[in-house]
């Protein structure tokens, strides 16, 4: 059965051009269409759509505002459009803060051009997003299960064995979908006086990194800043890598970061796999690679390098994923070392390290 979708935003053409493309998938249905925030949360009410796409600045009820109220009311995964300003980073992360899952670009000649990159983009956005929320409610619907102490590597994070590493100089985290939220949460609760090196790899646009790690160096004890050129790997600081660059960390003369052009031939920009991988060349065993919630497989190589230049590497659990499939990509290929709840990630780095 196809998966039906809402469409929010005041432009009469903009809903029509994602309407049009939505409906050339066939497991997708637009079963209605808003034209401001309020209209939204009563048809999310009345159509029960499994997934809405929203925009931001619209009258009578602008798309944040909407986003919390759907989210008190009746909960459904939402996809902000975003323009890709610092503004609209902004605006967008206000969002995911309010409870989106996660933003596509605004980008008016895409959407009126109808381009196979964004038909594929968009489907394949809402189809992740769904699947996340129908896994969420099939685990609600489960009895709670006793407490396990054997069980398969990957399950669960509470059958992970706790085993403290040391001599740890590095850590490098990695996700996508669901990060941005995530991220908040373990920095919001990281102590301050944590001394290790922290780069993270969350995928997004050029115009939101910065924006991003503003937010988090509000929150967090940590010092936390965009990446850039030649940054020294100072203990207790963290590094944003930028959007449509790669970053790569180079151990000798104390450590160090290089932000380089990213070949159009690399799928992700910021990549994963290729922190790791400068990790896994320089640090080795004295890196940590931490894999959080996350759409595809971005990560899964360059952990494997890391693992085979005797590295560390948690992923984060199913049951406290957005998206499992990252973290399932270095689980399902017997790369992980811990898997660990997205509420247990902080603590653990903390004590652990």
């Amino acid at each position: 059965m196809a998966l039906k979708v809402l469409v929010v935003d005041d432009s009469g053409f903009f809903r029509r051009r994602v309407t049009d493309i939505i409906n050339a998938d066939a497991n997708l249905e637009v079963i209605g269409v808003a034209e401001n925030g309020l209209q939204a949360i009563e048809l999310n009410e009345s159509l029960k759509p499994d997934v809405i796409t929203m925009d931001y600045e619209m009258p009578v009820m602008d798309g944040i505002t909407a986003v919390r109220k759907i989210m008190a009311s009746r909960p459904v995964p939402v996809l902000m459009f975003s323009s890709l300003t610092f503004e609209g980073a902004r605006v967008t992360l206000d969002a995911l803060d309010a409870g989106a899952v996660d933003f596509l670009p605004k980008n008016f000649d895409a959407i009126a051009r109808n381009s196979a990159s964004i038909r594929k983009l968009l489907a394949e956005k809402i189809q992740a997003v769904a699947r996340g929320r129908l896994k969420a409610n099939a685990k609600a619907v489960q009895p709670v299960p006793t407490r396990v102490t054997q069980a398969p590597s990957g399950s669960s994070a509470d059958e992970s064995p706790r085993e403290k590493l040391r001599g740890i100089e590095l850590v490098v985290i990695g996700t996508s979908t669901g990060g941005p939220a995530a991220l908040q949460k373990i920095f919001k609760t990281l102590p301050s006086n944590f001394n290790k090196p922290i780069v993270i790899v969350q995928h997004m646009p050029a115009s939101f990194t910065s924006a991003f790690a503003e937010r988090l160096n509000n929150l967090s004890g940590l010092t936390v800043k965009e990446a850039q050129e030649g940054d020294v790997l100072r203990p207790g600081h963290v590094y944003v890598a930028p959007g449509g660059k790669q970053l790569i960390v180079d151990r000798r003369q104390g450590g160090s970061v290089h932000i380089l052009d990213s070949d159009e031939r690399v799928s992700y920009r910021p990549s994963v796999d290729i922190a790791l991988a400068s990790a896994a060349k320089h640090y080795g065993s004295k890196a940590l690679g931490v894999v959080l919630t996350g759409m595809g497989a971005d990560g899964r190589e360059g952990a494997r390098l890391l693992k085979q230049a005797g590295g560390h590497l948690w992923a984060q659990d199913e049951a406290s994923c957005v998206i499992y499939g990252m973290p399932m990509a270095v689980v399902n290929a017997g790369l992980v070392d811990c898997v660990v709840s997205l509420d247990q990630v902080s603590e653990r780095l903390s004590k652990d390290i």
